[in-house]
Parts: C-alpha cells; sequence; structure tokens
C-alpha cells in the first residue's frame, strides 16, 4: 500500500496552540495520538510521525514554520517521503465554514488562506486533498484576531473533543477508502 502525508496546519509556539487556525495540528494529534505515532521526529522544518493510520502507510507532519511558510516544511517532506500531491492530505482551519461543519475536497485554490497558499506556491500543484475544518467567521472585529484566539469557552471548546474525533475520522476514512468516496460520507455532515 503506498504511502500518504498527513498535513496538520498551525503556529509554532505554546502561545499559540489552542488557537482556532492551530486545528489542523489539533488533529494531527489526535490521529498520532490513536495510531500510537509520536509527532516528534524533528526535520523539514517541522515535527512528524511515520507509521500506519487505520492500516495505511501515513507520515504525519506539523510544520513549525508559521502558517504563511507551511509550504517549505511540507515540499520537502512529500519529496523525501516519494509522496506525490494527489497523496498529501492537508488539514486546516476553514473560515467559511460553521463551527464544526467538515468538507473533504480534492484540489482546488487557497481561498485567501495563508498556509494552504505556501503549499500550492512551493508544491507546484493544487491536487493535494484538503480537509477543511469549520471554524465560523467572527460576527465583527478582526478575522485575523479571531483565528488567532482560543476556542470560545462554552459550546466550542465543549465541543472541540468531538470536532477532533469526527476530523481523525475522516481522514482516517480518505486514507482508507480513497478521498472521492469519503467526501460522500464526511460532506453529508
Amino acid at each position: 500500500m503506498q504511502r500518504h502525508l498527513v498535513v496538520g496546519l498551525g503556529n509554532p509556539e505554546p502561545r499559540y496552540a489552542g488557537n482556532r487556525h492551530n486545528v489542523g495540528f489539533m488533529v494531527v494529534d489526535r490521529l498520532g495520538d490513536d495510531a500510537r505515532i509520536p509527532v516528534s521526529r524533528s526535520k523539514f522544518k517541522g515535527v512528524y510521525g511515520n507509521g500506519d493510520v487505520g492500516g495505511v502507510p501515513a507520515v504525519l507532519l506539523k510544520p513549525l514554520t508559521f502558517m504563511n511558510l507551511s509550504g517549505e516544511s511540507v515540499v520537502p517532506a512529500a519529496r523525501f517521503f516519494d509522496v506525490p500531491p494527489e497523496r498529501i492530505i492537508v488539514v486546516h482551519d476553514e473560515l467559511d465554514l460553521p463551527y464544526g461543519k467538515l468538507r473533504l475536497k480534492i484540489g482546488g485554490g487557497h481561498a485567501g488562506h495563508n498556509g494552504l497558499r505556501s503549499i500550492c506556491n512551493l508544491l507546484g500543484s493544487r491536487d493535494f486533498v484538503r480537509l477543511r475544518v469549520g471554524i465560523g467567521r467572527p460576527e465583527k472585529g478582526s478575522v485575523s484576531r479571531y483565528v488567532l484566539s482560543d476556542f470560545a469557552a462554552g459550546e466550542e471548546t465543549e465541543w472541540l473533543p468531538d470536532l477532533l474525533d469526527r476530523s481523525a475520522s475522516a481522514v482516517r476514512m480518505a486514507l482508507a477508502e480513497g478521498p472521492r468516496k469519503a467526501m460522500n460520507t464526511v460532506n453529508a455532515g
């Protein structure tokens, strides 16, 4: 079975750990915990772990380059592990989806997401798979302040463990069944 690269987007440094923008890191950590793959080896301007996720060989990667330079980590890892764009799954926050909604997508643009923009530009392809994790939009105020703030106390933090579980499940489904088939289930919710 061919190896995949699963990338969670986020920002390094402890002060960003609980931010909405770091939900990709949180999902990769959940996948690593569930599959007993420590995401702790340093290389490719990030940390990664290598093993089987639901019986599928996968590298789990968290770029430590800051969001807008994510491609500087993703591209070297993809080259090193010989993973073509269509076997890369990028997990990222999505302002244009209500909190808790998930959408699996193959290819497309970056929609203003700086992490995706960096990956598209440096990879030279938009053909990778994305798991878009809905964080909603702020009703008012700065979008950048919103994404760089922690999930709100109350419903958001109460529902966060479920959101991470469903996101990890969506990635496992995309790996096991292929993204096209998994889209039917993931995007129906």
